[in-house]
């Protein structure tokens, strides 16, 4: 990268050689970002990355894949000492502490344009940021209309007062979320939810199970189930919630919302690591883009002031909007990283017997 580049994306001189020095000698003007196919990788390829090549010079090479196969591929390239295929991948908050072997270290103090733009602490020492929403409480406005409405988790958990199938994730990090979310239903304080108590987690899931219809595989296939009847209440992502209530009869609330965070990180062997860090400080930039990207994936973005752009009827709908953020629940990461294996097999283990 030119020199004027790396300045301008907040690395500086120092950070940018030592930076240099981790990438591939033949370092090329492009920057080869991994994230899920669909809606999020369309958004991100007409708000951000046409802009960033137009702006910076660098052709984004844009790999859609799921998250197993993206870590499959990661860590195998971890392993061999080759280089890593990609340059930025798409990670939750555990991923960065579980894979941080082969991430490359953030110097967050370092990255000027992400400390004036981006949502306070929002980088991290192996990512910043990305997508921010929660996984909330869903239920069918026809089941429930104003003022019958569900408020807790622990009306979720509340069949005889609020009848109907429920549906839960099958799917992303759900071997925390539905126990995290089991303990708040059964009356355990945000701040006292860890170390999980998993005993008693799943002993209060086992009064649910019999009205748990479905188990979802996807957003897509969560709407699926909603829209079709097959359950009235579900812990979905807020990115299909908002559109659901917005326009399909159905409502939601903030309360007891584990946050959500996608995030970006760099590999350690990336061919182009310089480049893939001039994008992430360039992510956090210009809040016209981040209000339109936001409103078309349903999950807010890294940027500061986007916030205050977004018309007061639709704040409710916004996870960064201060009333709202301030409702999730926020896990211990060091924690799950380092118990998730043990929990993913716990998991699979109670829900197929």
């Amino acid at each position: 990268m030119k020199r004027r580049t790396l300045i301008a994306s907040g690395l500086g001189a120092a950070a940018g050689a030592t930076l240099l020095g981790t990438a591939s000698q033949a370092q090329s003007k492009d920057v080869i970002i991994a994230t899920t196919a669909g809606l999020m990788e369309r958004s991100l390829q007409e708000h951000f990355y046409r802009r960033f090549e137009q702006e910076q010079g660098i052709r984004v090479r844009s790999v859609p894949i799921e998250l197993p196969d993206q870590w499959a591929r990661a860590v195998a390239a971890g392993r061999s000492g080759g280089p890593a295929p990609f340059d930025i991948v798409t990670a939750t908050p555990p991923d960065l502490i579980q894979h941080k072997d082969i991430l490359l270290p953030i110097d967050c103090d370092k990255q000027e344009t992400v400390k004036k733009n981006a949502l306070p602490n929002s980088c991290f020492p192996h990512g910043l940021m990305r997508t921010g929403g929660g996984m909330v409480m869903l239920w069918n406005g026809k089941n429930f209309p104003a003022g019958k409405e569900p408020q807790s988790w622990a009306d979720f958990f509340d069949t005889a007062k609020f009848p109907g199938p429920r549906t839960l994730p099958d799917t992303g990090d759900r071997e925390w979320w539905v126990p995290v979310m089991a303990l708040l239903a059964d009356g355990v304080a945000v701040d006292k939810l860890f170390p999980l108590d998993l005993d008693r987690a799943y002993r209060k899931l086992d009064t649910l199970k019999p009205s748990v219809a479905a188990w979802w595989k996807s957003g897509d296939n969560s709407m699926q189930i909603l829209r079709g009847g097959e359950a009235v209440m579900a812990m979905v992502y807020s990115s299909r919630a908002v559109p659901l209530t917005k326009s399909e009869g159905f409502n939601f609330t903030w309360n007891q919302a584990i946050r959500d965070v996608g995030n970006w990180a760099i590999l350690k062997n990336a061919p182009n690591a310089a480049n893939a860090l001039a994008f992430l400080n360039f992510f956090t930039t210009n809040p016209q883009e981040h209000v339109p990207f936001s409103a078309k994936v349903s999950f807010d973005s890294n940027n500061a002031a986007a916030a205050n752009l977004v018309p007061a009827e639709e704040r409710r709908f916004r996870p960064s909007w201060p009333d709202n953020w301030s409702k999730l629940v926020v896990a211990d990461y060091e924690w799950i990283a380092v118990h998730r294996a043990a929990m993913r097999e716990r998991w699979i283990s109670w829900l197929t017997r």
